[in-house]
C-alpha cells in the first residue's frame, strides 16, 4: 500500500517506528492508516486492521483516500491507469474499521480517530469543542471563541512584517449563525453528538426544536440515535456526516 501511494517509508519502517518509540520510553503513540484505496480490498484491509491492532497503540487515526484535483493520483485515473475508489469499498471499510476497533475496546469519538478510554487527543478536541486557542508563526491560525485570525504564510513577509512591527493577521468574525453551524459540523462527527440543551440555551429554541426535527428523521433512518443530551450519529450515519450537517446548518 505504501509503495502504490509512492510513500517514501515503508511497511518495516513505521513497524520500527513504534517500537523504537516505546524502546525510548514513549507510551503514548498516535499511528495513521488510510483506506479505500482502489487495489485495498476488505481481505487486506483486515490484515492492516490485524497489524495495527497487535501493536497495541493507545491512539489510531483512520482516514478515507481522497483524490486532489492536479495530483499524481487524479492524473492516473485520468489516463485509465488506476481506478477511481469505489464509495462502497470506502464504506465497508469504514464500518469494519468501526467494529473492529471498538470490540478490541477503543472509543470511536470521532469519524476519524479512534482511542483507548482516556486517550483520545486532547490538542484535537479542544479544535472540535471549541476552546479558544492562539497560533504563533507563519500560517498559524487562533481562536477566541468569536473571531479567527491567521498569520501571513510566506515566512519571509511573515519575518519582514514582525520586525516592522506590523504582523497584521487576516480575521473573521463569526455571527451566531456560523457559529451553530460551525457548532453542528464537528459535533456530528464526535461521539457524543450535538447537545440540544446548549443549541437551546445560545441559539434559541426555535432553532433547537428544527434540529431536533430533522434529527429524529435521521433515527427513523438508523443514520442517528437519542442520547441523554440529544442526537448522536451512528457508524452508518458517519458516512453521511457531512451532508446530515449541511442539511441541519441554519440560513439565517
Amino acid at each position: 500500500d505504501l509503495r502504490w501511494m509512492n510513500r517514501a517509508h515503508s511497511a518495516e519502517q513505521a513497524l520500527r517506528c513504534v517500537e523504537t518509540a516505546r524502546s525510548a520510553g514513549f507510551t503514548n503513540l498516535s499511528i495513521d492508516l488510510i483506506y479505500g484505496l482502489p487495489e485495498l480490498d476488505d481481505e487486506a484491509w483486515s490484515e492492516n486492521l490485524d497489524v495495527a491492532l497487535s501493536l497495541g497503540v493507545p491512539h489510531l487515526s483512520a482516514y478515507a483516500l481522497t483524490v486532489e484535483p492536479r495530483t499524481a493520483l487524479a492524473g492516473m485515473i485520468r489516463l485509465g491507469k488506476t481506478e477511481q475508489p469505489s464509495d462502497e469499498r470506502q464504506a465497508a471499510q469504514f464500518l469494519m474499521l468501526s467494529e473492529r476497533l471498538t470490540g478490541a475496546g477503543y472509543e470511536h469519538y470521532e469519524v476519524s480517530n479512534l482511542a483507548k478510554p482516556g486517550m483520545r487527543s486532547r490538542h484535537n478536541t479542544s479544535y472540535w469543542q471549541g476552546v479558544p486557542y492562539v497560533g504563533f508563526g507563519p500560517s498559524a491560525h487562533s481562536y477566541d471563541g468569536v473571531s479567527r485570525r491567521w498569520n501571513e504564510s510566506d515566512n519571509t513577509g511573515y519575518l519582514r512584517a514582525m520586525a516592522d512591527g506590523r504582523p497584521n493577521p487576516e480575521s473573521e468574525t463569526l455571527g451566531p449563525r456560523d457559529r451553530l453551524n460551525e457548532y453542528l459540523m464537528v459535533s456530528l462527527r464526535r461521539m457524543e453528538g450535538i447537545d440540544l440543551e446548549r443549541i437551546r440555551s445560545e441559539w434559541g429554541g426555535g432553532q433547537a426544536e428544527r434540529i431536533e426535527r430533522e434529527m429524529a428523521a435521521c433515527v427513523g433512518k438508523g443514520l442517528a440515535e437519542r442520547n441523554s443530551k440529544g442526537f448522536r450519529l451512528t457508524p452508518s450515519g458517519w458516512l453521511f456526516a457531512d451532508g446530515i450537517a449541511s442539511s441541519l446548518f441554519a440560513d439565517r
